[in-house]
């Protein structure tokens, strides 16, 4: 019985596995799967933290510059990431976006992603404890959605949305779902983006919002990894 009870659990995880791989602009889709979006070669299978300290943190693990469409959008757009397949985010944690501006004269269909991110995005708890994985804003929802800052200087990004699933946080194994869309951003800019990271460099695996407990009566309060939000000015 135990076996069988193991089997079952281990399907349901994966069975709650995800991929962010939809545009929606101004609550219309654009495309199908993986149309703006640079596909990652592991399925919709998570990433662990010891991809941390690699580049395919960027992106997903096989997601590099090549053949993907870049999508036009203006700031102050609200863009979505649908989870494909009528999937939800059935993990709890919490959600992020970041973007990363193509260096001038360089098509975000080459870029590498090494230059640097701000955090444009996050949402985390909604209500009350942690342990409760009803109280996470972007738990049994089919995406994350963000609307561009008016000011984000125009160009050509990539748009990394991501969602950490903490339910084995504790065990130091935090599961990481990130895909990176390329959209090319018009508007009248002004805006200076900060603070400025880089990826990998984003997130340490021993930081209380990643190696996070929430399998308590009384979880500690949840602490956002990586920087703060850009505050749109």
């Amino acid at each position: 019985m135990k076996f069988l009870f193991t089997l079952a659990a281990l399907a349901a995880s994966a069975d709650a596995h995800y991929i962010f791989n939809i545009l929606f602009v101004n609550g219309q889709r654009q495309g199908g799967e993986y149309a703006y979006v640079r596909r990652n070669s592991n399925a919709y299978n998570p990433v662990f933290p010891d991809i941390l300290d690699k580049n395919d943190l960027r992106c997903n693990v096989g997601a590099r510059a090549g053949n993907t469409a870049t999508f036009t959008v203006k700031a102050g757009d609200k863009i979505g990431f649908k989870v494909f397949n009528n999937e939800l985010i059935e993990h709890p944690g919490p959600g992020f976006v970041y973007m990363s501006k193509a260096p001038d004269g360089t098509s975000v269909k080459d870029y590498d992603g090494s230059g640097e991110w701000f955090k444009a995005y996050e949402t985390g708890l909604c209500r009350g404890s942690a342990n409760s994985d009803g109280n996470w804003c972007s738990y049994n929802k089919d995406r994350l959605e963000y609307t561009i800052p008016a000011k984000t200087p125009p160009g050509e990004y990539l748009v990394r949305v991501e969602h950490i699933g903490l339910h084995e946080g504790h065990q130091n194994r935090a599961q990481f779902y990130m895909t990176c869309y390329q959209l090319n951003i018009e508007g009248p800019g002004g805006g200076n983006p900060s603070p400025l990271v880089k990826i990998p460099g984003l997130y340490q695996r021993n930081h209380p919002g990643i190696a996070y407990n929430k399998w308590t009566g009384n979880p500690a309060p949840y602490q956002m990894p990586g920087p703060k939000v850009w505050d749109g000015n």
